[in-house]
């Protein structure tokens, strides 16, 4: 859960306003596909026992469409060929307010909710004997678990322009929402808009940028509004104008997008999406707006700062980072779990959840990795080349920091704790965009890493982005880390110029020969299939030589594999062979205990589907023919190639470089696990 939304976990009372560029189409009609939407969320909130309450516009809309219909239809040719007036707006009100209404009941009912229609004036509210009626009748509905669906009665209303006092008069359904929030002590309320939130200008501009917290004192002056809704009379400037009163009088306020299906669920999940607005908004010092071209300039600045120090003060930062990861073990586990849990009841699956969970294992892992990064060899200003140009006039090629480096990764807050500790070891700064799956999770082990660092340096040398629409601006880094599948690596390479340091799979293939010894290559299969499947070197294709499924070496080894639970898809002879489901795809990353076996020829047809349909990570042949295993091994043109090891051992951490950046199929710059020399240039001094 975001900090800034944590107030969402209170929450028991909800009003929810739907404006009129929600409830219809770009042609003026209803867009039951929103309605239908909202009425589902709706629906799943009564149920977790949440009290909602619905405002909603788009009766004048309706009721111009429908009184267009009938005009349509009762004219004749000559009416037609003259065109008609508009139609009286009070007019259309009352011909929509009964079929929206109807409308509602119709959506509501198909789910198996109660739904009551509310329709008041501006003029009510001045009468207290009114205001006290309308939370008593509120509240027994509530209790009968009935909806409440509030609109103004724009039929009868009196008033003619706009009017707003000190005694919550209102002038449209956003401050009728605001008003109803405040005065039925609503715990939260919610408007829902065309758009994704409060932008700091039109929404189409491109340099505009969605404001997350709305702080009056910064914003107020700042913002330049855009064009109002389409059909209702409100858009965003009294969205806003709603929005602070109701914060103000201590209801909380968020706006964002009505178009997404489910946008009030992950309001009340407490992500950080649409624009909040909050009474102690101004004391959230924590959650400062930072641009990320302040951030990036940040992070070198402390670098800078960094790079200044001795291999032994660096080491001692890494030292203390250690200490503080095993001091906050208990919290960083609480906030991780916090974070499985939303992820299971979202429904996410098992091979998703296990690279999010930090087990104490995991934990434990982490710390012995950063305290032995902090004994590696210093990485900085090593001389790589001396040459003599002339008589005492000698150039020198050192190694230094690249800079400031980018990591964007998925639902792994290891990589965090990895890549800073990395990022210490060789100098740099470091900005990191974890995924939304792991944002507690990433939160704490940042604020434990960056408590660790010295005020000499300063916390600002890595730096945590929370925002997507941040990592535009942030793709000018000078080295790019995707952590991630296949899709996020390669929608990162395809979205920016700068270095991409990466595989965008890891499709891993162990070729067991004819010439293997079989209790060799059951443990080697078991370990790099099952140790952890969800790894990107993971083993996902078993190729066996021929002669073994002749001789009975093919079924020994499928066997172990079904012993320790792995479900089998084969190739088109491995299919027939064992009779197995065939695959639907060689270059499938299983990610879980499944995997693709396929029977060839020889060590050569092997190495030919490894090319074929391998993504250059890793690969191992199992095998006692020394001329067998030599020919895989110079042909095999992947970042790594073994010979009777599993394919887990492509790990940093067992290469003894402490930790690693990740595994490069690249055949530029770095290749195979990368650790801290990744990380470094060259420069003459």
């Amino acid at each position: 859960m975001d900090p800034t939304r944590a107030f969402v976990k209170s929450v028991k009372r909800v009003v929810v306003k739907v404006g009129t560029s929600v409830v219809t189409r770009n042609d003026g009609r209803l867009a039951l596909g929103r309605l239908g939407a909202l009425c589902e969320q709706l629906k799943e909130l009564i149920d977790k026992d949440y009290e909602v309450i619905l405002v909603t516009s788009g009766a004048v809309g309706l009721g111009r469409q429908r009184l267009r219909y009938r005009r349509l239809v009762n004219s004749s040719f000559s009416d037609l060929q003259n065109p008609q007036g508009g139609f009286d707006g009070k007019a259309c009100a009352a011909v929509g307010q009964s079929s929206l209404m109807a409308l509602y009941d119709t959506m509501f009912s198909q789910l198996d909710v109660t739904s009551s229609q509310l329709l008041v004036n501006d003029v009510f509210f001045r009468d207290a004997a009114f205001r006290k009626q309308l939370s008593d009748t509120v509240s027994s509905l509530l209790d009968l678990r009935v909806i409440p669906i509030f609109n103004e009665n724009d039929a009868i209303s009196t008033r003619k322009a706009p009017c707003e006092d000190s005694a919550g008069i209102f002038w449209d359904n956003d401050s009728l929402a605001g008003l109803l929030a405040v005065e039925l002590k609503a715990d939260l309320l919610v408007l829902l808009s065309d758009v994704e939130g409060l932008y700091s200008g039109p929404p189409c501009h491109p340099k505009s940028k969605l404001i997350h917290t709305y702080v009056q004192e910064k914003h107020e002056t700042e913002i330049r509004f855009g064009e109002k809704s389409r059909y209702g009379r409100g858009g965003m400037t009294a969205k806003v104008n709603a929005a602070v009163c109701a914060a103000f009088a201590g209801t909380p306020v968020i706006i964002t997008s009505g178009f997404a299906t489910d946008s009030i669920k992950r309001v009340l999940r407490g992500e950080r999406i649409g624009t909040v607005f909050h009474k102690d908004a101004h004391l959230w010092t924590s959650i400062k707006e930072v641009s990320a071209h302040e951030m990036a300039v940040a992070a070198r600045d402390s670098s800078r700062r960094l790079q200044a120090l001795n291999s032994e003060e660096r080491s001692k930062i890494l030292l203390a980072i250690a200490d503080a990861l095993e001091n906050n073990e208990n919290i960083i586990r609480l906030e991780n779990g916090a974070d499985v849990a939303d992820a299971e009841e979202i429904g996410y699956e098992k091979p998703l959840i296990s690279p999010l969970t930090l087990t104490p294992e995991k934990i434990s892992s982490l710390v012995k990795s950063v305290r032995m990064l902090a004994d590696v060899e210093e990485p900085i200003g090593q001389i790589l080349k001396r040459t003599e140009l002339a008589d005492k006039l000698v150039l020198e090629k050192i190694s230094c920091p690249l800079g400031v480096l980018l990591v964007i990764f998925e639902s792994r807050p290891d990589v965090l704790v990895q890549m800073a500790a990395l990022a210490i070891r060789s100098g740099n700064g470091l900005l990191l965009k974890g995924g939304k799956e792991a944002k507690r999770s990433n939160t704490i082990l940042h604020k434990v890493i960056t408590s660790a660092i010295p005020d000499t340096v300063g916390d600002t040398l890595i730096g945590l982005v929370t925002s997507r629409e941040d990592i535009p601006d942030l793709l000018k880094a000078n080295l790019l880390v995707p952590r991630g599948n296949n899709k996020l690596v390669s929608q990162i390479k395809d979205g920016t110029k700068i270095p991409v340091l990466g595989h965008a799979d890891g499709i891993c293939h162990v070729y067991v020969d004819k010439s293997a010894n079989m209790d060799m290559a059951k443990q080697i299969i078991s370990d790099a299939k099952t140790d952890y499947p969800a790894a990107c070197n993971a083993m996902e294709t078993l190729l066996v030589h021929v002669d073994l499924s002749r001789n009975g070496g093919l079924h020994e080894l499928v066997s172990e594999l079904r012993r320790q639970g792995v479900q089998l898809y084969g190739g088109p002879r491995a299919s027939s062979s064992l009779n197995i489901a065939e695959t639907h795809s060689y270059h499938t990353k299983y990610s879980s205990l499944a995997c693709t076996v396929e029977i060839v020829d020889d060590v050569f047809a092997a190495i030919d589907h490894i090319h074929q349909h391998g993504s250059a990570h890793t690969e191992c042949i199992v095998a006692e023919d020394y001329e067998v295993a030599e020919a895989f091994l110079s042909q095999v043109d992947s970042a790594a190639v073994f010979h009777n090891a599993s394919t887990r051992f492509c790990d940093g951490a067992r290469f003894g470089f402490g930790t690693e950046v990740g595994i490069s199929t690249s055949r530029i710059h770095a290749r195979g696990p990368v650790g801290v020399e990744g990380l470094l240039t060259n420069r003459c001094p």
